[in-house]
């Protein structure tokens, strides 16, 4: 095994990513569905109260209260969507609709009696979903802003292909972090929204490491080079293999511990929100800039006469070297005696 690991280091070992980009295809295929029936199943995303408005209650846990305890409390003051969570080790996050200030002030003098606690001790919070409307709004401008100029530079730094096969993956890690989101029941609140911005830097800089040693490798190609574009962009991969994991290894570590640990034990609701998108995303993000946008560079790559020429030629090489070394074995064996002459016995 440490052989195996000090040769990917050194890129002494090619793995055929394009020549297996039917399996990686086939994968992000059922990713995305997966991701895509996530969202229709569960009616969208579990988007937070920031974005459809609603009242949101805080108080402190007592030893008779539980989440079956708050929610009933809070449906016998007459109010119907409701959410219990914990914030914190010590508090009771309660979100529900937008109530009015009357409703407000009997949903505190409830839970006061019913916990034994001050009724200015339970804090309230009214906000309305025009705010997050607004957010959503500039995340989505800022979205489509972020992907224009991202076109552009990577055409003029490298070339359209490129480009396209980067927007691409950046959509591909989008919807499937968007699919987990669905499935998982998390709400989408501002810090996620932050998280999916960030994960779109992260996919990109991994797709473009990857690219640049592409077009380093590529370029060296020539009328008399020994191997196709694929082949070089298997060898490029090669080489920065190792990069990109350990890349992602550094940064998907304290991600994780914020998502597993400080969530978990600590219970930073907020931070859960943020570093769930950063894990999924950064994950996604390393998957498909190896197995998505280099496979779908290579395909349109390919189509170009240049590289198919290229291919042809170096087909025709391969063929005519196989077919010398054939006629050589074969001459070699009539050469070679049958079988040594018997001597014959002395009288």
């Amino acid at each position: 095994m440490p052989g195996v690991i000090s040769r990917l280091y050194r890129g002494d070992i090619n793995i055929d990513f394009v020549g297996k980009r039917k399996i990686w295809y086939g994968l992000s295929a059922f990713l995305l569905v997966f991701s895509i029936v996530g969202l229709i199943v569960n009616n969208g995303l579990n988007l937070g109260v920031e974005f459809r408005g609603g009242s949101v209650f805080d108080f402190a846990r007592t030893p008779t209260s539980s989440v079956e305890s708050v929610r009933a409390t809070m449906s016998d003051a007459g109010v119907h969507q409701i959410i219990v969570q914990e914030a914190g080790t010590a508090n009771w996050r309660v979100t529900t609709e937008s109530l009015s200030t009357a409703q407000v002030s009997e949903v505190q003098q409830a839970v006061a009696t019913e916990y034994g606690i001050a009724k200015n001790q339970v804090s309230s919070q009214v906000i309305g979903a025009t705010w997050g409307g607004e957010v959503s709004e500039k995340a989505v401008i800022g979205l489509i802003v972020f992907m224009v100029a991202i076109m552009l530079y990577l055409t003029i730094a490298f070339e359209w292909q490129m480009a396209l096969a980067a927007i691409v993956a950046l959509v591909h890690d989008l919807v499937i972090t968007a699919g987990v989101y669905a499935w998982s029941g998390f709400e989408v609140t501002p810090a996620t929204m932050l998280g999916f911005l960030t994960i779109l830097g992260y996919s990109l800089y991994d797709a473009v490491v990857v690219f640049d040693m592409i077009k380093e490798v590529t370029g060296k190609l020539g009328t008399s080079a020994k191997m196709t574009y694929t082949q070089a962009a298997n060898n490029a991969l090669s080489h920065t293999l190792i990069r990109s994991l350990n890349t992602s290894l550094v940064a998907i570590l304290p991600v994780a511990a914020i998502l597993f640990i400080g969530t978990t034990l600590l219970g930073a609701g907020t931070l859960k929100d943020l570093s769930l998108a950063l894990f999924v995303g950064m994950l996604v993000g390393t998957y498909s800039s190896i197995c998505v946008a280099t496979p779908i560079l290579v395909s349109l790559k390919e189509r170009e006469p240049q590289w198919q020429a290229l291919a042809r030629r170096v087909a025709q090489r391969e063929a005519s070297e196989a077919k010398q070394s054939t006629s050589k074995t074969t001459a070699k064996a009539k050469t070679e005696p049958v079988g040594a002459a018997k001597a014959k016995p002395k009288k």
